[in-house]
């Protein structure tokens, strides 16, 4: 019965590993054993920020999803995150932690614990692993992940006769990317997934939130199929969430996965 819900729900976790997987913000696992999260004070620092977003999912069969969105974060020390469908109804929630992370997706009464900056499933397709604080850095209008050492910058001319400088880089890990900038703005990320299919960023707008230029429409592509277009609402800083944020209930008659 479990392992049938487990298929089930797949493709509805898969949703939400999408959103979060920014392909080619992946890395490798932190090798931290599993623990359960402990809350923290509710006091949010300067540098915390809310985020209101939506989404749509693309499937491989040309069906399309749509989700709402908001981000709590204190970058880079904790965050929470909750996806709801139709009518508000509550498809995830994610609390990461220092300590620990979890997530919890209510329809389908399971759930997910693990430990270290990495979040996923090292063997499950369907939650992919992602790195939690480059993606929520997209929200802050970080694009490029940091500490990349470059490699070389060309010139490149477009359609429409704009120069752009295509970067190549690498990370700590020897991971190669490849990014387009113009004025100052990143206009596209590139690099190669674990499998080793090409995993793309577009950015196709940036606003300007809180006095941060932000990527405000972003599309994920793999292999030259879009699977998820995201598009950033409304980004606010400096605010205070009261401590129920970062705490997240787990039922017990709900199944761990």
């Amino acid at each position: 019965m479990v392992m049938a819900v487990v298929k089930n729900g797949a493709f509805l976790r898969g949703l939400v590993f999408l959103l979060l997987m920014a392909c080619v913000l992946a890395g490798c696992t932190g090798g931290k054993p599993s623990t359960a999260p402990v809350a923290k004070s509710a006091e949010a620092p300067a540098d915390s920020l809310k985020a209101l977003f939506s989404l749509t999912i693309y499937s491989p069969d040309g069906k399309s999803q749509d989700l709402d969105a908001v981000l709590f974060s204190v970058p880079g020390k904790r965050y929470r995150m909750e996806l709801t469908g139709s009518l508000g109804i509550g498809v995830a929630s994610l609390l990461w932690l220092e300590e620990g992370w979890q997530m919890v997706f209510p329809t389908e009464k399971l759930y997910v614990k693990g430990a270290g900056y990495m979040v996923g499933l090292l063997n499950d397709p369907s939650l992919p692993l992602v790195h939690i604080h480059q993606v929520a850095g997209l929200f802050e209008g970080r694009v490029i992940p940091e500490n990349l050492e470059e490699i070389s910058v060309r010139d490149s001319v477009l359609a429409d006769s704009a120069v752009v400088k295509i970067h190549e880089a690498r990370d700590a890990l020897t991971r190669r990317y490849t990014y387009a900038e113009k004025d100052g703005e990143v206009l596209w990320l590139e690099t190669l997934g674990r499998d080793g299919k090409t995993e793309k960023i577009v950015i196709e707008e940036y606003k300007e939130f809180f006095g941060a230029k932000t990527p405000s429409k972003i599309s994920f592509v793999r292999e030259s199929e879009q699977f998820l277009e995201l598009r950033v609402r409304r980004v606010t800083r400096g605010k205070s969430f009261g401590s129920g944020t970062w705490r997240l209930n787990i039922p017990r008659s709900y199944q761990q996965i």
